[in-house]
């Protein structure tokens, strides 16, 4: 059994690193998956409030609400596979729900890349509300994120990718973590 999360602040790669898993065979459990579906439950729109919904499930449940709800989606999968990706861990606490339910099995890879780049690549997708939308800019995203406790959550990575080269050299270097899994004690910066 493996278990690999990603971690990084919005625009960073998590979500290339997902398609690569899923590429490569290995089922994906988005915790953005968990807000959109409660933003949508609440009658929400996914594109604009689901910041609020984040904070707002964490008001209500606890620091590691988002991670508790995404257990048994963790857990189904490893029933049919031997490594489940987890794309978007926010914070050291939800660090803490992985490493304690699968212990020396969970590594935790930080995805990083610089303002600028990230900046490019959210405009590039479209799939956010920006200000102007009534959606939010991206240093306010970096600061909620911050706020959940993201860099608590970079900081305890078992292994760094810099995703600030070609997306093929971004996809195979997530590609040898997910096949090959990663020797802890090296960084892929």
């Amino acid at each position: 059994m493996h278990v690999i999360g990603t971690v990084g602040l919005p625009g960073s790669g998590k979500g290339e690193a997902a398609t690569v898993a899923r590429e490569e065979g290995i089922p994906v459990v988005t915790m953005g998956d968990v807000v959109r579906q409660e933003t949508a439950d609440r009658g929400l729109d996914p594109a604009k409030d689901h910041g609020k919904v984040a904070q707002t499930l964490r008001d209500e449940n606890g620091p590691a609400a988002i991670a508790e709800r995404s257990l048994p989606m963790i857990e189904d999968r490893l029933e049919d596979h031997e490594t489940v990706l987890i794309d978007g861990i926010r914070s050291g606490t939800e660090v803490d729900v992985f490493e304690e339910r699968f212990g020396e099995d969970f590594t935790l890879v930080s995805i990083e890349a610089p303002f600028e780049v990230r900046a490019e690549r959210i405009d590039a997708r479209g799939r956010d509300a920006d200000e102007t939308d009534g959606g939010e800019g991206l240093a306010a995203r970096d600061e909620r994120e911050r706020g959940f406790g993201m860099d608590d959550a970079m900081a305890r990575a078992d292994v760094v990718v810099e995703n600030t080269d070609t997306l093929e050299t971004f996809h195979d270097r997530i590609r040898a973590i997910v096949r090959d899994g990663v020797d802890r004690e090296v960084s892929h910066r």
